[in-house]
């Protein structure tokens, strides 16, 4: 059984019943949840204002609890990223805490990397993944993973449109890093991202239009981010329209295909993560293996020695 604190750093918590059912689920699965005061507060689009959020986050990370999970993404961590509890949260870290989230948490993620080398993970929230009608069974089985101590990877299966998988790759080893792109491109030049070099770059995003993913893939190619990668992983990216007889076949496999032309750096599609039923968890900040073999890939941090240091 394992202590499970929900908070709501970001956007207030629209969905009341798929909280509810999410907090059953977790129960169900027999851990001890605990819910943040504040989880449920509502100012204006916010889970309270800026202080309060904050103290959410102190809370989350003072509870000793053994998963830190987000009711939900959203919108609100950005303005606050400079007054986060930076120190608090690394010593919950180490103390054994794992924060859990995806979204709007890449921020937070982002800016903890950047200032104190933690690692935490890209994961489910509450309410969209555990509140789901029929939780998935990979994200829980990874979930439990992650509890028991026993994750030590994630593979998937290269789509058979990913030209990836006709050459012999094992792309090695280097920090993984990364999550929602929208997020990520709003802190390019901001002490809030990590200058990682040789990295394991995964990016997600969803209700983007294919033009804007390249808008803000192009952002992180001319900043030379991209180019300064050993692999970039591109998980799902959905909930979008195209327009008929406008977009005339421009779409997300143009935006990857086009990509590739652009970067040396290998670009790899399919990771199971982002706004999707079925995600892995992701260690954020860890040493990471990365083996590409046909169609099958793997990222490995099971073996991979963990040096708690800036890189």
């Amino acid at each position: 059984m394992s202590h499970i604190y929900i908070y709501s750093p970001s956007s207030a918590v629209r969905d009341k019943a798929a909280f509810r059912r999410g907090l059953a689920r977790l129960k169900a699965l027999g851990h001890d949840v605990e819910v943040d005061e504040a989880a449920l507060q509502h100012h204006m689009r916010f889970a309270g204002d800026d202080e309060t959020r904050l103290a959410a986050i102190a809370r989350a990370a003072a509870s000793g609890a053994d998963v830190a999970l987000i009711s939900r993404g959203g919108y609100g961590l950005t303005r606050i990223l400079g007054q986060l509890p930076f120190k608090a949260m690394a010593k919950a870290i180490e103390r054994g805490t794992h924060f859990v989230g995806l979204s709007d948490f890449t921020a937070l993620q982002m800016a903890l990397l950047a200032r104190t080398g933690s690692t935490t993970w890209a994961g489910p929230a509450l309410g969209e993944d555990f509140g789901a009608e029929a939780p998935d069974d990979i994200m829980e089985a990874c979930f439990d993973d992650l509890l028991q101590g026993q994750g030590e990877g994630a593979g998937w299966r290269l789509p058979a449109s990913d030209p990836q998988r006709d050459k012999p790759w094992r792309v090695g080893s280097g920090t993984l890093w990364g999550g929602n792109l929208n997020v990520i491109c709003a802190l390019v030049g901001t002490p809030h991202l990590p200058v990682v070099e040789g990295g394991i770059l995964f990016l997600e995003d969803a209700n983007e239009h294919p033009y804007r993913i390249e808008r803000q893939l192009t952002q992180l190619l001319n900043a030379g981010i991209l180019g300064r990668q050993r692999a970039v992983l591109l998980g799902a990216f959905n909930r979008y329209k195209l327009v008929p007889g406008y977009d005339r076949g421009f779409k997300l496999q143009t935006v990857v295909d086009w990509l590739r032309t652009q970067t040396r750096t290998p670009v790899f599609t399919g990771l199971p993560f982002g706004h999707v039923p079925t995600k892995v968890l992701l260690p954020v900040g860890r040493e990471v293996e990365l083996l590409v073999e046909g169609r099958d890939a793997l990222l490995y941090w099971g073996h991979v020695h963990h040096h708690d240091h800036h890189h």
